[in-house]
């Protein structure tokens, strides 16, 4: 963990930073590719898989919140040197996602259909949409397994391993989506999602047995550790509620959008798909600084991690900005590449557009959000999330959407308001430095 501290003091984040770049672009491109290779044989297809995600997204939170949570404890705790709660947090981390991958099972095979209702998705998508989420709920546990062990490497800086494993799911995914969508459709894309994160998980379990000098063994269970669980949650439910909110919030505009028509709905997945590519960078840079962020708490180097986050932002928003501003110059094209309906290519050219502005906010976030959280400071970054999320982004989409009938495009205005005004008060927080008491290695 040395070369943590020698990274941040070099500037050189760069080199924890493109393994987890590379990796966020390869694990999108699992769902994403699904739609990008369905919609060559049928544009209800793009939106029966688009709405499954939003479901997919926020019932994946459930792992997310111990993933996370241990990636913050175990960064801390090799920062202090403390190996004995470093196994534990693996074990109990383990544990705990399993069984809540079996509740998740359960919702998405068993009661899918209501919630789409409830998001009001078109009769002629619904059947696809099923087929889709039932085929991958059904395996969902190879997923809560790999996202657990994908923290455990990152909080070791293994971001290389990690690589190479999302590089093999993606070439096995492409493979498979090749040969079974043009045969059984979205099912077919739904299986091959599964084969590929099967060999996933097998390959990155693998490499951490080679790797870990530190195991994961049911014997730290007994007697169970209730101080790590306790520690877990704690840092996991509130970082986890921001998320949980963000997506739920994701599911409602989802909603306002379903009613305005295929086109919209088609339009919206796609400029959503294109606008990952702007903040890829930005969550990369923020995953690798959280890390090092996590560590110089452990370590009780404040100074060092005050810097290294401004640092980190201002290249974030940089590259978000520069990639935002290409996609919106290219939109044209690149909505051609995927479908040749003019009333999709324009209105995505303005989605596109407000994305600009968007993508500003969204990078000071998603840095500013992951320091905060690095340093214990878990509380504030959630109660700002959920009362601008649901205030301003669903209540302007609702606004600006529906009652003034700009449609998607006040959708997005909506969703740019609600990010730009969240990166400053988190900017602001970080200037103010309350963080530094935040850490939560004794807890």
């Amino acid at each position: 963990m040395n070369d943590l501290e020698a990274y941040n003091r070099r500037g050189a984040m760069f080199h924890l930073t493109w393994p987890i770049f590379i990796e966020l672009t390869l694990q999108m491109l699992v769902g994403n590719m699904d739609q990008m290779m369905v919609s060559q044989y049928s544009q209800n297809s793009v939106g029966a898989i688009g709405n499954a995600n939003q479901i997919l997204n926020v019932l994946l939170l459930t792992f997310s919140v111990i993933s996370m949570a241990s990636t913050i404890l175990v960064s801390q705790y090799l920062g202090s040197g403390n190996q004995r709660r470093v196994a534990e947090t693996y074990t109990i981390a383990i544990v705990v996602n399993l069984a809540f991958s079996l509740i998740v099972s359960v919702i998405l095979v068993g009661f899918h259909e209501p919630i789409y209702r409830l998001m009001q998705v078109p009769d002629a998508l619904m059947e696809e949409s099923s087929q889709y989420i039932s085929t991958i709920g059904s395996c969902i546990s190879l997923q809560a397994i790999f996202l657990t062990f994908s923290a455990f490497f990152r909080s070791n800086a293994w971001m290389k391993e990690s690589m190479y494993v999302s590089v093999a799911i993606n070439l096995l995914n492409i493979a498979g989506n090749a040969i079974l969508i043009p045969r059984i459709g979205v099912v077919g894309a739904a299986i091959s999602s599964n084969i590929s994160r099967l060999l996933g998980v097998v390959l990155i379990v693998f490499i951490f047995v080679r790797k870990s000098s530190i195991h994961i063994s049911l014997r730290y269970l007994k007697p169970f550790p209730r101080r790590q669980l306790k520690s877990l949650l704690a840092i996991g439910l509130p970082s986890g509620g921001e998320s949980l909110s963000y997506n739920m919030t994701q599911i409602v505009i989802m909603s306002f959008a379903n009613t305005f028509g295929t086109v919209t709905i088609n339009t919206k997945v796609y400029a959503s798909m294109f606008a990952m590519l702007s903040f890829l960078y930005a969550s990369a840079i923020g995953q690798a600084q959280q890390i090092v962020v996590g560590y110089f708490i452990g370590a009780k180097m404040y100074d060092d991690a005050y810097h290294g986050v401004r640092r980190t932002l201002r290249s974030a928003v940089g590259v978000s900005l520069c990639i935002s501003l290409l996609l919106f110059a290219g939109s044209n094209l690149i909505f051609g590449i995927f479908t040749s309906d003019p009333q999709v290519i324009a209105l995505g050219r303005i989605i596109m557009g407000i994305e600009v502005v968007l993508e500003f906010g969204r990078a000071m976030n998603i840095v500013l959000v992951r320091a905060l959280q690095g340093t214990g400071d878990i509380k504030f970054p959630t109660l700002i999330g959920v009362l601008c999320q649901w205030g301003i982004a669903v209540g302007g989409s609702f606004l600006f959407g529906i009652v003034f009938q700009w449609g998607l495009v006040g959708i997005w205005a909506a969703m740019a308001l609600d990010e730009c005004t969240r990166g400053v008060i988190f900017l602001i927080r970080w200037k103010s430095g309350k963080w530094r008491t935040k850490g939560l290695i004794n807890a």
